[in-house]
């Protein structure tokens, strides 16, 4: 079980961090707002992208297809991974082939779900996160806790204690650039040992047989023109038909995630270079299900630029990492139960369902329907907990007749005027840790409508 309240009520014991990440996180979503206004066909883009990727989803077979057949034309050695433990193998089988024992991989939120580092690190392989904030959570042994900004739950006087530990910086240091020169440092002696370089893939472009990878720091293409062998692994949802449609989401994507005009590095992959190999391994890993799931397909549009984790008051609140899945956020709550109903099922419940989402996403998915479509499936299938399913049972037990509404309701009138404090504020009292509850009234809205209507008539 994921238990994201209470690992939010966790995160938020520490106020003063809470209150920094919500005005960190918001202050991402104010760059998103004013570099979207300034282009005049915003909503248009949105809507030819969300239609672009409509079409890709529901043509996905034949795209892939021709996405392998020109790869493959182009001396490209593509890999088909039903699941994660396929695609660990595939990569672990490639590296092998090479006698390679150090490899570096710019920021793949595939391997973090997949796992990949765990299980190379298992097989004497090391793995060295060459993003800077991925390769921050690395040294402290933490996943990331956003899917763009994974170390955004941090401060940098913690960082400059990790570096001072890990890398051996000046005690106390706390100037970015200084900790910045020092990573870099650190990591371009990773580049040049290097035996393999991997990376994920943010669009891979069904008519060249081509892949981009957007990055800010230029790390991708350090790790592959170094590296003899080049792996790029994707899911199956990131295909886009045509080279001519990707200005549309390179315009969006940079924009919605970091408020940026574009990446500042947006690399093109087609073939390997002379001497050396080039693979892209194409993982499944539950999408085939998800695409056949009609209420829920739309999730598979995700182009993970994070912008509806920067705006959703839930996340900036309760933390990355009180999810429990790779993906957090409004986003993952939508893709992760149809992972694994049982253990991610209080996710879709972590939303107010107040709709910020799906109005900030750059594909049009509509994130909170499908909070609310989840939340109807897993009350179908049991899986709420027992206190939820009672109190909903007796909830509707009251509502379903006018009397008991109005019995119940005068009751509980009464007993919020008269009962002690402490009968009314106790644990089982959920809203009433952290705020008064409003003032009972002293007769129902239709017992004043009626007394209303009397004294006119």
């Amino acid at each position: 079980m994921s238990q994201h309240a209470t690992k939010a009520h966790a995160f938020l014991a520490n106020e003063a961090r809470a209150n920094w990440h919500d005005q960190s996180l918001w202050m991402v979503r104010e760059k998103r707002d004013r570099a979207s206004g300034q282009i005049p066909d915003w909503e248009q883009l949105r809507e030819c992208a969300s239609g672009i990727k409509d079409h890709v989803l529901a043509n996905l077979d034949d795209y892939l297809e021709e996405f392998e057949a020109n790869a493959v034309a182009n001396g490209v050695q593509v890999h088909w991974a039903r699941n994660a433990a396929e695609h660990n193998t595939i990569v672990e089988d490639i590296l092998r082939k090479h006698n390679a024992r150090r490899v570096v991989k710019s920021k793949s939120m595939l391997t973090e779900e997949c796992q990949l580092n765990e299980h190379l690190l298992e097989q004497g392989i090391e793995v060295i996160d060459t993003d800077l904030g991925e390769r921050i959570i690395q040294l402290l042994e933490e996943p990331p806790s956003h899917i763009v900004m994974p170390a955004i739950h941090l401060k940098k006087e913690e960082i400059g204690e990790l570096f001072h530990q890990k890398l051996g910086t000046k005690a106390g240091a706390t100037d970015p650039k200084y900790l910045t020169e020092a990573a870099r440092q650190h990591l371009r002696a990773r580049f040049m040992e290097s035996d393999a370089a991997i990376t994920g893939v943010n669009f891979a472009i069904a008519e060249t047989g081509g892949i981009v990878v957007c990055t800010n720091e230029g790390n991708a293409d350090m790790g592959v023109h170094l590296a003899p062998v080049q792996i790029h692994c994707m899911g199956i949802e990131k295909i886009i038909p045509k080279a001519e449609h990707l200005g549309v989401f390179t315009r969006l994507l940079g924009r919605s995630a970091t408020g940026q005009p574009i990446t500042v590095f947006t690399s093109h992959f087609h073939q390997p270079q002379p001497g050396r190999e080039m693979h892209i391994v194409l993982v499944d890993n539950g999408r085939t299900e998800q695409l056949g799931r009609e209420k829920f397909r739309n999730s598979l549009k995700c182009i993970r630029c994070g912008a509806c984790m920067n705006t959703c008051p839930i996340y900036r609140r309760s933390g990355g990492h009180s999810y429990g899945a790779t993906v957090p956020g409004p986003i993952g709550s939508i893709l992760t139960p149809g992972q694994d109903l049982k253990r991610y099922s209080d996710l879709p419940f972590a939303s107010t369902l107040c709709g910020s989402c799906s109005d900030v996403c750059p594909v049009k998915i509509n994130i909170h329907e499908q909070l609310y479509e989840w939340r109807q499936e897993i009350a179908k299938q049991h899986e709420l907990p027992a206190s939820k399913r009672w109190s909903m049972r007796m909830a509707g037990w009251v509502l379903a007749s006018p009397a008991r509404y109005r019995f119940f309701g005068k009751w509980a009138r009464r007993a919020l005027q008269w009962l002690p404090r402490w009968m009314v504020y106790h644990r089982l009292n959920v809203w009433g840790i952290g705020r008064e509850l409003p003032k009972a009234p002293q007769q129902s809205f239709k017992e004043w409508y009626q007394k209303e209507k009397s004294r006119q008539s």
